[in-house]
């Protein structure tokens, strides 16, 4: 190699060995936001928890599957505002996948195997009614998933031995017990009850319930009979209880059932002293059927607005959660709403408690939960029922309003009686 060659190569090394130095210092040090981002695993950025459900917005119970999706997405909502879920040392955004069970069990069984196989849901939460949650259990008992539901109370749903299975709400035999107990404090005099039941799990255990509770407190059962599920028509079971005279009626069903018997009774002009019902009147729904036929008649109530409980959860209180549901969707929050709700702040304290997501570990977490929430007392017994909280009672006005009568501690108006007969009106 020539002398000028050997030059040449030394001054154009130089030159590469200077253009590399002033490149590294062009590159600036990563700041330590930008470290911490490329060391953070991706689950941290995809922490989110999925909670899925076959909820009925067709068929006979949609109007209540509407509430039970509110109460679902207003939780939701609520808490992605504050960052999610708080798991271990992070958040994690909460989703929900919900289906359309059209008001039949064995396609909620069906969804809920979906949302467990196809969807790869984190956790269950039931659907609306005890048929189809006495279905849909056996989906979650089966893969193991925990499943917390609102809307399910009958008892037969808790009595196979499941462990993956609870509910918020109590059980159905206490459903109408409350209305009794008013009734008998306003005027101890009453003597007679008749009761109408829709021919479902539910409703048999309510009107089972509510005759034994009626005769320990020294009332005569003088009409108990039951209707099919998709009734339209109960005008001889109305004939057959106003040739009875009964001081009080109570009817075991659902809201459409609660209305018809409304209708059929005005109709027939059957007038009792009390009309009460375990699902129906607590919904904006059975006034805007109604009218002023609703006047005077009786609801049992899971959770009424008034209540006085007090919580550290994301609703606080009855009255905050109420006030958020009306800015949300417009009306006053039935308590089929206000329970699922407290299904997912269950889950909240649960998934807290056990630092993740595992399902077995969130299943006892759960089991051991004793918690006081905006809708009550969240406590499960070994069956997986809630059987330590009361119920209430509210009462349509004749102002138009719907109002919280029982217990007298939380009653903002004053439970009138009687109910004024069809022909006085």
């Amino acid at each position: 190699m020539s002398k000028k060659l050997l030059i040449l190569f030394v001054v154009l090394l130089i030159a590469v060995m200077a253009l590399a130095a002033c490149s590294k210092e062009a590159t600036p040090a990563p700041t330590q936001e930008q470290a911490a981002e490329e060391k953070a695993p991706a689950s941290v950025e995809e922490c989110k928890v999925v909670f899925g459900a076959a909820v009925s917005l067709t068929g006979k119970y949609a109007k209540e599957g509407e509430y039970v999706k509110n109460g679902y997405e207003l939780y939701v909502e609520e808490i992605n505002k504050q960052g999610g879920i708080p798991v271990g040392d992070k958040r994690c955004k909460v989703e929900l996948k919900i289906y359309d069970d059209e008001s039949n069990a064995d396609r909620s069984a069906q969804l809920v195997e979906k949302l467990i196989t196809e969807d790869k849901v984190t956790f269950l939460l039931g659907p609306y009614g005890s048929g189809n949650t006495f279905a849909t259990t056996a989906i979650a008992e089966k893969y193991k998933v925990p499943m917390v539901e609102a809307n399910g109370a009958a008892t037969k749903i808790f009595n196979r031995g499941f462990k993956y299975s609870f509910a918020v709400l109590t059980p159905a035999p206490n459903y109408l017990r409350d209305i009794i107990d008013m009734a008998l404090d306003k005027d101890p005099n009453l003597k007679t009850v008749a009761i109408v039941i829709e021919n479902g799990a539910f409703a048999l255990e309510v009107a089972q319930g509510a005759k034994e509770y009626a005769e320990e407190k020294g009332l005569e059962v003088v009409y108990f009979d039951k209707y099919a599920k998709a009734a339209k028509d109960v005008s001889s079971l109305i004939t057959a209880m106003k040739s009875k005279n009964p001081d009080i009626v109570l009817g075991a069903g659902h809201l459409q059932d609660s209305i018809l018997v409304m209708k059929q009774s005005k109709d027939l002009g059957l007038s009792p002293k009390v009309f009460g019902f375990s699902v129906g009147p607590t919904s904006p729904e059975f006034r805007k059927a109604l009218g002023k036929d609703a006047d005077y008649v009786l609801g049992a109530a899971q959770w009424t607005p008034e209540l006085k409980y007090e919580s550290d959860d994301i609703f606080g209180t009855p009255q905050h959660f109420s006030e958020l549901y009306e800015a949300k969707y417009g009306e006053t929050p039935p308590y089929q709403a206000a329970e699922s709700a407290a299904a997912l702040i269950a889950y909240q304290k649960a998934i807290e408690a056990a630092g993740g997501l595992d399902k077995d570990k969130v299943r006892d977490a759960l089991a051991a939960l004793d918690y006081d929430s905006f809708y009550g007392k969240l406590k499960f017994n070994e069956q997986g029922m809630n059987i330590y909280k009361p119920m209430a009672v509210m009462q349509n006005y004749t102002d138009g309003g719907l109002y919280t009568v029982w217990p007298k501690e939380a009653a903002v108006k004053e439970f009138l009686y009687p109910f004024v007969p069809w022909d006085q009106r």
